[in-house]
């Protein structure tokens, strides 16, 4: 998060911190949140992503947004930036076994593969 504050200053560009809830994967720990056995409204689910973006800014100074979205979450992210029109796209991830990127697909792959403005991959490293 810290770079995305630090090229946002540096390109005196906005701040939009982007979290998406896909909903067939997390669903059940949105009910043992909310402590409820109904299925999670979308409107339950943006929220939840909402959270996830706040905590992860913690600690930024800059002014922000913060959305929360629902859906595929390359899909969403790339189709966010579209609609704000964003100059880049800073993404945070982490590094996975070359099996595991078999297994389960890459956010990042497809974003760095899809996006039609620079994209700037920051791995933790874990």
């Amino acid at each position: 998060m810290k770079e995305a504050a630090t090229l946002a200053d540096r390109f005196d560009e906005p701040l939009h911190v982007v979290s998406v809830y896909e909903e067939s994967e997390h669903d059940h720990l949105l009910n043992e949140k909310v402590n409820i056995d109904e299925k999670p409204t979308d409107e339950d689910r943006k929220e939840s992503a909402r959270t996830v973006a706040e905590r992860a800014s913690e600690g930024i100074s800059r002014e922000r947004e913060v959305i929360g979205r629902t859906g595929n979450t390359a899909e969403e992210i790339l189709n966010y930036a579209t609609e704000v029109d964003s100059r880049y796209i800073v993404l945070g991830g982490r590094k996975r076994s070359p099996v595991g990127k078999a297994l389960f697909g890459s956010v990042t792959q497809s974003i760095l593969l899809d996006a039609d403005r620079p994209v700037v991959a920051v791995m933790d490293g874990n």
